[in-house]
């Protein structure tokens, strides 16, 4: 008997059958991988896609301050169309608004909440690298329209996350609650289908991704993990690690759930009025429930992602997630650190000790 994999929406039907508003919720899903399929048709045209508009290359800045290009704009309006008028959601947040995004009026509201990053790492769009769209599906529990506080809501409440990634193929990844699962774009008949059933991280890993450029910013604990790591099998971890950094967190995330490792963008000194450089509500949360309905951990480095109270719709958390080991690793680091039970740390590679204790600063 010829067996067929199934498609997204025939997944969603029978995955969500027995959950509340589980019709509801993948009618949303289902909405967003429209969205998504919109995107990487454009993603893939690149420059191509702004033949004839006023220079696509001077970008602008967003209401973080940072370099706002055309396709940020472009995509987050993308996913606002696809999204907005289905009765579905109560209002959505995105990383290129500084308010949430309100329901116009005539549109009927649904009893969700969408956040998203539209465009991930959109600074690798001019060197070809891969980019993604992260997402996160909330309750919405009132009648009446959404004010930002209704979108803080710790991620042990998120009911489904998500992301895409535009790359050799396009694949949408996505959780609601019970396992992770990926499913590749099939371009010729513009269908997602499952190819990833319930993804699992490796329990053992030997590759981390951090910027090491920022390593003089970092924290002792987290100097003490990437120095060892680095020192590989002469070391106490006694075997080699590969680095990795591609500077988008979808690339990230998506290498780790594909074979494992541990992502970490940590809190550092470079610029003390950002304890983390993450979203908290539409990159960190999202991206943790992926990973630890894969067997995976997300911490902001000292204690669980997913229990972060939000204080507002962009607050900024360091991030450390992947194979649970590893995790866990680094936040035992931060807590002898922290009651000074930490051992000073020598390389035997050059036999000198390290600045991961504060007097040796």
């Amino acid at each position: 008997m010829f067996y067929q994999r199934p498609t997204l929406s025939k997944f969603l039907i029978e995955h969500l059958r027995d959950t509340p508003d589980g019709s509801d919720l993948s009618a949303l899903l289902i909405d967003v991988a429209a969205a998504v399929k919109t995107i990487a048709a454009v993603v893939a045209k690149g420059q191509l896609h702004f033949r004839g508009t006023a220079a696509p290359d001077r970008a602008t800045t967003n209401v973080h301050g940072e370099v706002q290009k055309p396709l940020d704009v472009l995509t987050h309006e993308i996913v606002i169309g696809h999204c907005e008028w289905g009765g579905l959601v109560a209002g959505m947040v995105s990383e290129e608004l500084e308010a949430p995004y309100e329901i116009p009026d005539g549109l009927r509201r649904g009893r969700h909440l969408l956040v998203f990053d539209p465009l991930d790492g959109s600074s690798n769009i001019d060197v070809n690298v891969s980019v993604g769209t992260i997402f996160s599906v909330l309750r919405h529990e009132r009648e009446d329209a959404p004010s930002a506080r209704d979108y803080l809501q710790a991620g042990h409440r998120q009911i489904a996350a998500g992301y895409a990634i535009y790359g050799p193929t396009t694949m949408l990844v996505l959780t609601a609650g019970r396992g992770t699962h990926g499913f590749t774009l099939d371009r010729e008949i513009g269908n997602f289908i499952l190819t990833h059933p319930d993804l699992r991280i490796p329990e053992t890993t030997s590759e981390f991704a951090i910027n090491s450029s920022n390593e003089r910013f970092w924290e002792p604990p987290v100097q003490r993990y990437v120095g060892e790591c680095k020192e590989g099998r002469s070391g106490i971890r006694e075997r080699d690690f590969n680095m990795r950094w591609i500077a988008s967190m979808v690339a990230e995330v998506h290498r780790i759930l594909m074979r494992g490792g541990v992502f970490l963008y940590p809190r550092d000194t470079k610029d003390p009025r950002k304890p983390g450089r993450l979203r908290l509500l539409y990159e960190a949360n999202p991206m943790s429930m992926l990973i630890e309905q894969a067997g995976g951990r997300g911490s902001t480095g000292r204690g669980p992602l997913l229990d972060v109270e939000p204080e507002s719709i962009h607050q900024r958390i360091p991030v450390v997630l992947g194979t649970r080991e590893e995790v866990e690793r680094i936040e035992r680091y931060h807590r002898e650190h922290e009651d000074g039970t930490d051992r000073p740390f020598v390389s035997p590679l050059f036999n000198e000790r390290s600045l991961f204790r504060p007097e040796a600063l």
